[in-house]
């Protein structure tokens, strides 16, 4: 193969013309005379038995020609960008064939190439570090989680169901005196207040005990998915068997030694604050983390060809369908479930998508510029944690990950810390982290049972 020129004909685009030698197209022409041979017929001969020379004559010289072009072309493409030192993204190939002979094949092919792009002032980026307190509050929230996470359910044999209780029930629904589909269940543990089934049904159960029957009114809403019972009333025969309600363990020296490895609750609170300030101190570094790519991404300057990102989306969307398939759903099957198609996906997708190859370019961009290179004991560092991480051989993992490819993550890699040791941190919030704090906190605020509500949802629906 030998490139014949280069030219870039738009931006991003370039167009090669490759010669590729005739001995080895005339090796491609033999092989695919070879693999098609059994499937052709030619008087006189059995099928299989026809001599090329003959099949040529019979059908033309470049009968084969097509498939020996297939054969030759990705690999003489590859060649050809390597030696024009271009990158190539994947993307829409125009190929233009010039002329295909004994002496050999010519053609033309205009590619899509990673953009030349520039990025200044990415040392000395200001950001802001959210400070890391731990109060005396938060130790007591954190505990107050374990607890919840140990606590036993005990029957309630001296009140009536109130919110916040389980209440143990059997149900049926009647509208206009019928039953109807899905409106039956026995001993069906209903949280009390966490608004699991249509507005009423819940707080119609409140006040009553154990072994108690009786009937309830409701009336669905006007916007219930089931079609027949919008706007409908409705009477359950109600059936309490059993009421329970959630009861804490105490928070002393056996609790702690329940669940840890400490004897006393002092030890343990400590462990817990060292714990809490680690997790903030993490959450903290991201947070810095996330305003030097924001910035990063604001700093870059160049047109980037729109398959970059969409191919990164292709990537993500590959991405999200692993993990659902890991769960025992298909992407199908989601999209159905929410409603969303291919395309809305894709739109919730992309603004990531275009950070991460921004992030990346400007990435590759300052490793440039600073000459950040890994070393081979970077490289067989990297590929040992690799193969530790994914419990196979170290010669494995390099045969699957190029050192070419992990060299260039690698890469990456230094670059981020370069700007994150030239970056100027102070302590405090910026505006985005500010705004996101105020909306955690306006999140973790709501009650138990508007959280409960909405864990739930989906999985009660056919139960209402």
């Amino acid at each position: 193969m030998s490139l014949k020129s280069s030219n870039q004909v738009a931006t991003n685009r370039y167009q090669l013309e490759i010669e590729v030698d005739g001995d080895t197209f005339e090796k491609a022409v033999d092989h695919a005379y070879k693999k098609q041979k059994n499937r052709i017929n030619i008087p006189g001969f059995r099928k299989g038995k026809a001599p090329r020379s003959f099949i040529e004559k019979y059908y033309g010289a470049n009968v084969f020609y097509e498939d020996a072009i297939n054969e030759v072309y990705p690999s003489a493409l590859e060649e050809a960008v390597k030696a024009a030192n271009l990158e190539m993204i994947e993307d829409k190939i125009d190929f233009d064939l010039v002329s295909a002979e004994k002496e050999g094949l010519v053609f033309k092919a205009t590619i899509t190439t990673k953009p030349e792009v520039t990025i200044e002032n990415y040392k000395g980026i200001e950001a802001k570090k959210p400070p890391v307190k731990i109060t005396e509050d938060d130790i007591a929230a954190e505990l107050k989680k374990i607890q919840e996470r140990n606590a036993r359910m005990v029957t309630v044999e001296d009140r009536a169901a109130q919110n916040g209780d389980i209440a143990e029930i059997d149900f049926e629904g009647f509208v206009d005196g019928k039953a109807f589909e899905g409106g039956k269940a026995e001993n069906y543990s209903l949280n009390l207040g966490a608004g699991q089934f249509i507005p009423g049904f819940e707080d119609q159960i409140v006040g009553h005990k154990a072994n108690d029957e009786f009937d309830i009114t409701v009336t669905f809403p006007e916007d219930y998915q089931e079609e027949s019972l919008k706007g409908k009333e409705a009477v359950f025969k109600i059936k309490v068997h059993e009421v329970k309600k959630e009861e804490l363990p105490e928070l002393d020296d056996d609790f702690a030694k329940d669940v840890s490895d400490f004897d006393t609750l002092d030890e343990y609170k400590k462990d817990v604050e060292k714990k809490l300030t680690e997790s903030r101190e993490n959450a903290a570094k991201d947070d810095v983390d996330n305003q030097l790519i924001d910035k990063m991404v604001e700093l870059l300057q160049g047109e980037i060809p729109a398959a970059m990102f969409e191919n990164r989306i292709n990537e993500d969307i590959n991405e999200f369908a692993y993990r659902l398939q890991s769960q025992g759903l298909n992407l199908e099957s989601y999209m159905k479930y929410t409603g969303m198609d291919e395309k809305a996906m894709r739109e919730n997708m992309r603004p990531q998508a275009e950070r991460q190859v921004k992030l990346r370019l400007a990435l590759e961009k300052i490793a440039e510029l600073e000459n950040a290179k890994p070393t081979e004991e970077d490289l067989e560092k990297e590929y040992q944690k690799l193969a530790e991480g994914y419990h196979l051989d170290v010669d494995k993992v390099k045969k699957a990950i190029p050192a070419e490819d992990l060299s260039k993550d690698l890469k990456a890699g230094k670059a981020m810390d370069f700007v994150r040791d030239n970056a100027i941190v102070t302590e405090g919030e910026d505006s985005k982290s500010a705004a996101k704090s105020k909306e955690k906190t306006a999140k973790s605020s709501k009650t138990k049972a508007t959280k409960e509500k909405s864990e739930k949802k989906e999985s009660e629906a056919s139960a209402e």
